[in-house]
């Protein structure tokens, strides 16, 4: 029994509204960590490239560094999986909203599952932060280290 006037919608489609903003922003995020994972496997590449000829010492500090550019990578895809399943959710969860306005359901199950949906999906979220968070700290960590191997003094 779809609702029968327009005004009936007006209270979903405002509840609506905070889910809509956050797919909005997680995708700004997403942006963000493909944009880091291309950069990553872009660097990867390039010192790949470069291992044939180098001996010694570069040797391996370019290992290193292609290991340290890896464990980078795999923290942003899991960065981007969680993201992208927390949209995934939201997503779910307004079709929730309004499957439930338009057959009229008030049924306490309803409302668990809502509530299940937006926990799974801040949770999804708070991992991929947690993971995009480490890759950072991991980045800075390698630059740290790059800057010692020169001999630039770092605080």
């Amino acid at each position: 029994m779809p609702p029968n006037s327009l005004n009936q919608m007006f209270p979903v489609l405002q509840v609506a509204i905070g889910p809509v903003i956050l797919i909005s922003g997680v995708g700004l995020l997403l942006l963000t960590m493909t944009n880091r994972l291309g950069r990553a496997i872009d660097r990867s590449r390039q010192l790949t490239d470069a291992l044939a000829g180098l001996s010694g010492h570069e040797l391996t500090q370019t290992l290193a560094q292609i290991q340290m550019i890896y464990r980078r990578a795999r923290l942003l895809r899991v960065s981007i999986l969680f993201a992208s399943f927390s949209v995934l959710l939201v997503s779910v969860l307004i079709v929730t909203l309004f499957l439930g306005a338009w057959v009229r359901a008030d049924a306490p199950w309803l409302n668990d599952l809502i509530c299940g949906v937006f926990i799974a999906c801040l949770a999804s979220l708070f991992i991929s932060l947690a993971a995009f968070i480490h890759d950072i700290n991991l980045s800075l960590h390698a630059l740290k280290l790059e800057l010692l191997d020169h001999k630039v003094e770092v605080k």
